[in-house]
This record gives C-alpha cells, sequence and structure tokens, in this order.
C-alpha cells in the first residue's frame, strides 16, 4: 500500500514538473525584486544590505522590528525549507502530498514532539513573545504578500497559510530533537537478530570506549593570551547531513545596543554559531542522555485515535497510545518492537532555548553566556566561547537539562518503569564547574567529570585530541582556526595500516602496487589521495569478511571511527589480508584516487524524480576528508564509488582584535528558491578553502552593494 501511494505521488510531480518546466535562472537582483517592501508591520523601517551571496546585513531601529527583518530574511531565502519544516514538526505532510506522507505523520505523531509547545508558549518572558512574534509577522509578511512563490508550492500546488508563535515553537522542538532516536532505531532492529546471550555480551562493549553515531561537529576558542593577534579567536564547523539547501544561513543582525554575526538555522530566531562585540560563541553536539525507552509490557496504556487532513484522500485515523512514561513509541516503523516500548524524552518537558539563545545574542562576559544558558535543555550542546579584548578569557559550558541518574551506564538499550528517571528532577548542566583553559575545544567528546553521568555515548577522542595538537605546536593566528577545518590527517589510521601491513603475506604482482601506495600513504584524506582509497577497501572488505553481518550492523549503528571494527580487524589473518587487497588493489586500478570513489552530492529532493531529476541535480565534486578528520565528510563501509552523507556544511572564524574579521561559508548557497544565482554560489568559495567576510560593523557598501527597505 505504501509503495502504490509513493508511486502516485511521483507520478503526479512528474506531470507537474513537465507542464511546468525547469525553474528558470533568476539573478540576486531579480531574487530581490520579490521581496514586497510595504505595508511590513514594523513600526519604522529596516534596512537591509546584501552582499553579492545574498547575505543580509539587517538594520533596525528596535529589537522588534529587528526580528520583523529577520522573518522577512528568512521566508525570502528558504520559505519551501520553512514549510517543510513546519509540516513535519506538525504532523501535516499528508496534507500536502496525500497518503504517501501518513506514515510520516504517524512516525511524528507517536514522538509527541510537540508535547510541551503550549506550555512553552505560555511561559515565554514578554520579551521574548515580541521578538518570536516580530519574527512569525516578517515570515507571514512573505507569505502574504510576496508576488511569487517559491517552485515546490508550485509543484504540489501549495499555498502555505500564515505562521503561529506556536508553529515557531514547534519548529524549535523539531531542532531539538534527540539523534539517539536514530541510534535507539538500528540497534533495535539488529537485537532481535542476535540471541540474548550474544546481546548480553555485546552491550558493554559498546558503552566500553568513546562511540558514537556518525554525526559530529568541532569548535575551538583561543584566550587572548594564547592568541598571536591579542585578541581572542574562535573557529566552528558544525556537521549535520549534507543536505541542499543547507541547515544553515548567514546574517547579521544590527538594532540599539545590539551587532552580531553568524550562522542560523532556517526557521529558528537565533544566532547559534557566531559572535557580538564582547564575545565569540560556538558549540558541539553533546549527545546527552536524555532519552530512555522503557518497556511498558504489563502497565496501564491510553490509547487515542486522531484524524488528520490527507490531500485528495479521506482523513486518516491514526491510533495513538501513551502511558505515564511517555508516549508509546513502538506501534511505528522506526522503533518496532515486539513489547511495547514508550519514550521518556527531556524535550517532553517546558524549556525555553529560545530565550537562552536570545540571552547569548545580547551577553556581554562569560557569565552572561553561562547564564543565559541556564535554560538551555534539548538538545543538549557542549557550548566554547571567548570574550573580546586584550584580556579575553575563554569558558566551556554544557547547555543541557539531564537525567539524574543512578547509573554510570546503561544496563540495557530498554530500560524497566523501576528504573526510570523523573521528568521533573533534571539537572542543570550550565551549573557544573569547568576548568580554567586558555585553548578549549570540544568535537563532541566526552566532557570533564561531571557530579553525574550526562551522556553514555560519545565521539573518539581523534578529533579533539588533533584540535588541541594543532593549536599547541606553535602561535596561534587567525589563519591557524583556518587551518583546523581544513585538516584531513588522521592519526589513528596509521597505526592500522601499519599493523595490517605487518601482516600481509607476499601479493601477486598485480596487486603489489596497491600494497606499496598505502606504505607510502601518509595518513592524509586529500582527495588526490590514492593510499586512502586503499586503506578505506581494504578495511572495508576486511571488515565485512571477518565480523558477522548482524554485528557489523550492531557496530556501525554506534561507531564513527575505527572502534571496535578496528580492533577486530587489526589480528586479521594473512589469508584475510590478502583477499582483501585484491578489493582494494581493484578499486584502486578503477578509481586511482580517493576524491574519485569518495563523492559530495548536493542535490535538492526533487533530484530523485526520475527522468526530469537532473534539473534539480545541483553538483558532485570530489571531497576531501572522511569520518575522523577535523574537515569531516562521512560515509560508511567503503566499496568503491559512494555519496557522503553528513559532515561539515559551514564554517564561521571569526579574531577578536578585528570587529570586522568574521569569516564564513556554506556548503551550498544562501538561498533556497531553485534557479537562484546564489543556490550554489558558495561552493566554488568552500572548494578553495575561502570564506565570506561579515563585518560587524555597519555593512560597507562597495561589497554590499544592493539595498531593501522594508517600510510600515
Amino acid at each position: 500500500m505504501a509503495d502504490r501511494h509513493a508511486l502516485a505521488l511521483v507520478a503526479r510531480l512528474l506531470a507537474r514538473a513537465l507542464s511546468l518546466g525547469a525553474p528558470p535562472p533568476l539573478s540576486t537582483e531579480a531574487r530581490l525584486a520579490n521581496i514586497p517592501v510595504r505595508g511590513v508591520p514594523s513600526h519604522a523601517p529596516v534596512h537591509i544590505r546584501w552582499d553579492r551571496h545574498q547575505i543580509p546585513s539587517i538594520e533596525a531601529e528596535s529589537l522588534h522590528d529587528l526580528a520583523v527583518g529577520l522573518g522577512v530574511v528568512h521566508a525570502h531565502l528558504r520559505l519551501a525549507q520553512l514549510e517543510a519544516m513546519r509540516r513535519l514538526a506538525t504532523a501535516r505532510v499528508a496534507e500536502a502530498i496525500g497518503p504517501a506522507g501518513i506514515e510520516l505523520d504517524r512516525a511524528i505523531l507517536l514522538m509527541d514532539l510537540t508535547r510541551a509547545v503550549p506550555e512553552i508558549e505560555a511561559r515565554l518572558p514578554p520579551a521574548t513573545r515580541l521578538w518570536g512574534r516580530g519574527f512569525v509577522a516578517g515570515i507571514n509578511h512573505i507569505i502574504t504578500q510576496a508576488p511569487s512563490l517559491p517552485h515546490e508550492f508550485q509543484l504540489l500546488r501549495l499555498r502555505p497559510t500564515p505562521w503561529t508563535l506556536r508553529d515557531l515553537l514547534a519548529v524549535s522542538r523539531l531542532a531539538a530533537t534527540d539523534m539517539s532516536w536514530l541510534v535507539f532505531a538500528r540497534l533495535l532492529r539488529a537485537r532481535t537478530r542476535l540471541d540474548p546471550a550474544s546481546w548480553r555480551a555485546l552491550w558493554p562493549m559498546l558503552q566500553a570506549g568513546d562511540n558514537i553515531p556518525s554525526p559530529g561537529s568541532n569548535s575551538a576558542a583561543v584566550a587572548a593570551s594564547a592568541s598571536a593577534t591579542g585578541a581572542g579567536l574562535i573557529a566552528s564547523d558544525p556537521h549535520l547531513s549534507v543536505a541542499q539547501p543547507p541547515l544553515w544561513l548567514i546574517a547579521a543582525l544590527h538594532a540599539p545596543g545590539l551587532d552580531a554575526v553568524g550562522l542560523m538555522i532556517p526557521g529558528i530566531p537565533a544566532i547559534a554559531l557566531g559572535r557580538n562585540r564582547a564575545l565569540a560563541w560556538g558549540g558541539t553536539n553533546l549527545h546527552a542522555a536524555s532519552s530512555d525507552l522503557v518497556d511498558v509490557s504489563g502497565e496501564a496504556i491510553d490509547e487515542c485515535v486522531v484524524s488528520i487532513p490527507v490531500r485528495d484522500a479521506a482523513p486518516a485515523c491514526l491510533r495513538l497510545r501513551h502511558t505515564r512514561f511517555g508516549p508509546v513509541v513502538s506501534d511505528g516503523l522506526l522503533l518496532r518492537s515486539a513489547s511495547p516500548l514508550a519514550l521518556r524524552w527531556v524535550g517532553h518537558r517546558a524549556s525555553d532555548e529560545l530565550t537562552a539563545l536570545l540571552g547569548i545574542l545580547q551577553a556581554g562576559s562569560l557569565d552572561q553566556f553561562r547564564d543565559a544558558l541556564r535554560g538551555f535543555a534539548v538538545p543538549g550542546q557542549t557550548m566554547v566561547a571567548v570574550e573580546a579584548g586584550p584580556r579575553g578569557s575563554t569558558g566551556r559550558t554544557i547547555a543541557a537539562h539531564v537525567p539524574r541518574r543512578a547509573n554510570t551506564t546503561m544496563p540495557d538499550l530498554v530500560t524497566t518503569p523501576d528504573a526510570l528517571w523523573d521528568l521533573d528532577d533534571l539537572v542543570v548542566a550550565a551549573d557544573f564547574a569547568a576548568p580554567i583553559e586558555t585553548i578549549v575545544a570540544s568535537a563532541n567528546d566526552r566532557p570533564h567529570a561531571a557530579p553525574i553521568s550526562v551522556g553514555f555515548f560519545f565521539a573518539p577522542p581523534d578529533r579533539v585530541r588533533r584540535l588541541r595538537t594543532l593549536l599547541e605546536t606553535g602561535p596561534i593566528t587567525a589563519a591557524t582556526m583556518v587551518d583546523l577545518q581544513h585538516d584531513v590527517l588522521q592519526p589513528g589510521a596509521l597505526a592500522l595500516r601499519d599493523l595490517l601491513l605487518s601482516r600481509c603475506p607476499p601479493l601477486p604482482p598485480r596487486d603489489t602496487p596497491a600494497r606499496r601506495v598505502l606504505a607510502e600513504w601518509d595518513g592524509r584524506y586529500e582527495a588526490a589521495s590514492a593510499g586512502a582509497l586503499v586503506f578505506e577497501v581494504l578495511t572495508a572488505n576486511l571488515a565485512r569478511r571477518l565480523i558477522p553481518r548482524t554485528r557489523l550492523a550492531i557496530l556501525a549503528a554506534v561507531w564513527s571511527g575505527r572502534g571496535l571494527v578496528g580492533r577486530t580487524i587489526a589480528h586479521a589473518p594473512p589469508g584475510a589480508i590478502r583477499a582483501a587487497f585484491a578489493h582494494a588493489a581493484r578499486a584502486w586500478r578503477r578509481h586511482h584516487c580517493w576524491g574519485a570513489a569518495h563523492r559530495m552530492a548536493l542535490r535538492h529532493p526533487l533530484a530523485a524524480l526520475p527522468l526530469i531529476g537532473r534539473r534539480y541535480a545541483g553538483c558532485t565534486f570530489a571531497a576531501d576528508g572522511s569520518n575522523d578528520t577535523l574537515n569531516k565528510s562521512g560515509h560508511g563501509l567503503v566499496f568503491g564509488r559512494h555519496r557522503v552523507t553528513y559532515g561539515a556544511g559551514a564554517r564561521h572564524v571569526s579574531d577578536l582584535a578585528d570587529d570586522n574579521a568574521n569569516h564564513f561559508v556554506l556548503l551550498g548557497g544562501q538561498d533556497g528558491w531553485l534557479g537562484s544565482a546564489n543556490t550554489l554560489d558558495q561552493v566554488a568559495v568552500w572548494r578553495n578553502g575561502g570564506s565570506i567576510t561579515v563585518p560587524l560593523d555597519a555593512a560597507p557598501t562597495r561589497e554590499w552593494p544592493h539595498e531593501t527597505i522594508l517600510s510600515p
């Protein structure tokens, strides 16, 4: 049934796309002409200057008007993306695409993502409420007044409805979802294929080291005392799924008492990574233990039926079950289980991340930065910051509300009701003491000792060690911080390479050159590297030969480095190494270098359509980096050509010695409008290792030649 609905959707989209034709190319000037400049819901004019990449510098006479201008900018650049996020957050996908969206809506409803939203809305402080309403009013100005809508709306014959403050908070909750849920799903599926004894033996091993699901990020800050520039430095590059349009926007904000630049998530009216005049901040996902699956067999379960609208069909009636521990999530496809499982999640409790982020935006010191983060609950972050000025200090803060757990490890993937933590007894991790350091770095690694367990699965220490190594080897300048983000050395790979070569028997003459290539490899995952290609294909084939499929699937769910797989293949018998080398040599003869196999594909979701997908395909190129390098471009086991699935999607470097030395770049472009000149225009900048300067002062006319004046 689901396949039939999906085919019907594809057929409908294909027919409509053929009638519409390809999105026409549009210049930056033509795109900006689509902004309605009159009747804006602001109290005074809002001035927006744009550079040639459509990066905005917004100047307003009040915070309310700044929020309105920001809403206009987000909707102008990413309206289709905002609509997709809103429909996901509120389980209204089937309303837009028909029966093919029912199961996705069911999955969202089962997780009860927006359970806390009404209480969050009721408790918003007046200043946050004013800001949020201004942002929503700006979005709605574009929705109701813009002359044209993005191609996606035309394709679906969809007209967006105005946003509400509750929509904004729902999207914020969607952005706060726990990445552990995907890990739970993979482990649940794999666990069913193991006998109980094998699972009990394997589970402690999964927690014994630092292992984490694939996504991750890097962020580092340097105090003025350790900086060659005489002021603080910061560098951040968040790692998420590769997406087109990107999951980030660049913007500069100006209002009385506020000047800030940084990276924003579309639909979230706050700078996640950036700086103001007093300090700069960044962060990485903490991978906090903020969720648990609870076996509710024998517990009281309430049931309700909800009706959801379905396009071109009758409403769908969905059965939802709930317990005192949380929603029963095992009724859907994601977390299916033989026993009923409920989800206990910190995000089901009301918290106010928007006020916390606005507090950061206006923070004037590290103390104010930490104080603002006390209200940040989900998703848990390890935040770093550095103050401006010649005495600028650095700090690290855990931004999360974490359960008060008795255990330092998870007894099992699924817990029992008697062992579950209390949702009303959470610990504010921002209150934990942090060491005083001149250099702080975070790469999803295990945080410093805390009075309680904040998580169980962390990234291997390879990346954070590499960050510290590069920062401790000489004078630290802004160029040093840029180099961090382009570093592709993975020292741990060389140790495994040497072990495998020492155990490798003589190879046939046809495969001997590949062994020589591997022996000469320097451990760098440059696109032109032949050694990186041989190493990855060799280790992938060894893993497939030596580790049973079910066990390998489990390890892949929590492993982004070599980890437990590396320990197994390090002791591979000579015969297995010889056989794996045959595959590696064949891949080398075919592809010649890492980048020929390791491909970055920036594709709009519509590129998956048959026959006409090419018109939405974006671009594909050879990618540097790998799973465990600072310049991260993640992948699974490598047997040949493949696509990068996650990695760095944006970069930020600031030298606080100069208010205007703020450098950003996106993997893609600012504009989500198909056909725009600014959809993929930053790709060349990214590939060349460059960046775009975004000043904290008023944008200079020469570099920011386009102006939009929004009039009330």
